[in-house]
């Protein structure tokens, strides 16, 4: 059997990467527990959970979701409980900041992405996403398009002329997602699905996520689905087979950690 602990031997920048992330998770964990906040770890991480016991050996960003009237809670308490040497930070508190989802970040180092150099904070972090019920993954699939780019636009991620554009087309897409969410509350459906905007096609059932439950990740106990197995499923398909090389790939380029 392949030993996969070469992706992230002990004091490797990777590894200790991992190790911040699971600090970050411990206070946020903490936080949510105190509000009853009702968290669940998401995608790659709940895959590491199940299948490795922890993060998955090459993966180098950590992912937690939320419903999304619990997320503004959320919010609001991190910005005012989270340590000093922790920052909240999304698009309410960087106007350049591109994405529909929050992150809690380390303020003591460096983590590079595609678009890190236009934020104030750019230190490792673990990612907040918001869920809300999503009867149409059909539907949403054409709303996050225009939701998204519009979006990402008005936050400086792209051309001019895409901002420009995205000037007269918002205001209508931003209409349509609010009904849509007006529709959706009255649905009989059950299926939740990560928020309009966030291009994640894959819904599940609310009664396989709620009520959470504790699972073991690396060597804390942290918040999953109640049925992991269904909501991986959903997410991955036949998510313990192990990827092939080619296709274990991490999100980042430079990791740089500074003396606090």
């Amino acid at each position: 059997m392949e030993d996969l602990r070469k992706y992230n031997p002990e004091g490797s920048t990777l590894r200790k990467a991992q190790m911040k992330m699971l600090e970050i998770l411990k206070v946020v964990d903490a936080i949510c527990q105190k509000h009853n906040i009702a968290y669940t770890l998401d995608g790659g991480s709940l895959l590491g959970a199940v299948r490795h016991g922890g993060f998955i050996p090459w993966d180098d960003d950590l992912d937690i979701a939320v419903m999304r009237d619990d997320f503004f809670k959320l919010r609001k308490v991190l910005q005012q409980e989270l340590p000093d040497y922790l920052v909240y930070q999304d698009y309410t508190t960087e106007h350049d900041y591109p994405l529909l989802i929050g992150k809690v970040r380390d303020m003591h180092s460096y983590f590079e992405e595609e678009f890190t150099h236009k934020l104030h904070h750019q230190g490792i972090y673990i990612d907040i996403i918001p869920m809300e019920k999503v009867p149409s993954m059909r539907w949403k699939a054409k709303l996050d398009y225009w939701y998204g780019h519009c979006f990402r636009a008005w936050h400086n991620y792209t051309n001019k002329k895409d901002k420009l554009l995205s000037a007269f087309v918002m205001p209508l897409v931003s209409a349509l997602v609010q009904v849509t969410r007006l529709f959706n509350r009255c649905s009989a459906s059950k299926q939740i699905a990560h928020v309009y905007g966030w291009k994640a096609y894959n819904g599940f059932s609310s009664e396989d996520v709620f009520p959470v439950r504790r699972m073991q990740f690396e060597d804390i106990e942290v918040s999953v689905p109640k049925n992991p197995d269904a909501v991986l499923k959903a997410l991955f398909g036949d998510y313990m087979q192990i990827p092939p090389k080619e296709k274990r790939m991490t999100h980042t380029g430079r990791i740089e950690f500074y003396d606090e």
